[in-house]
């Protein structure tokens, strides 16, 4: 934790939201594949397990990054971190094919990035 505490604010935030992404996609995503064949309520206790450790790591992250930013560019960042996560895993781990769609969503956030930064 000393050598995150090290790192400049924004990098802090970006890098503790990356992995409480990877557990949010996981947490909400990867039932799909991992327990298709379960009853929901299963998949709901596993995925609050998994969501947990994404909790433990969000709070910190918008705590430290309120520091410095907004809460519209917290959330945008966040939306653009949640992306930046879902399409590999879409692709790699689900074995969802790889759309141009996804450039375009990223291109509109990219706009969402510029419009609510610009002020800043």
């Amino acid at each position: 934790m000393q050598f995150l505490q090290s790192l400049p604010i924004p990098l802090q935030t970006i890098l503790l939201l990356l992995a409480s992404n990877v557990f949010m996609t996981f947490a909400w995503y990867g039932h799909l594949k991992n327990l298709s064949t379960s009853p929901w309520y299963i998949a709901a206790l596993i995925s609050w397990g998994i969501a947990l450790f994404e909790y433990l790591l969000q709070v910190p992250a918008n705590r430290i990054g309120a520091s410095m930013m907004s809460l519209g560019q917290l959330k945008i960042l966040q939306e653009v971190i949640t992306l930046t996560v879902f399409v590999p895993f879409a692709v790699f781990y689900m074995g969802e094919p790889l759309k141009l769609d996804y450039l375009w969503a990223g291109l509109c956030m990219v706009g969402a990035v510029y419009f609510i930064f610009r002020s800043a």
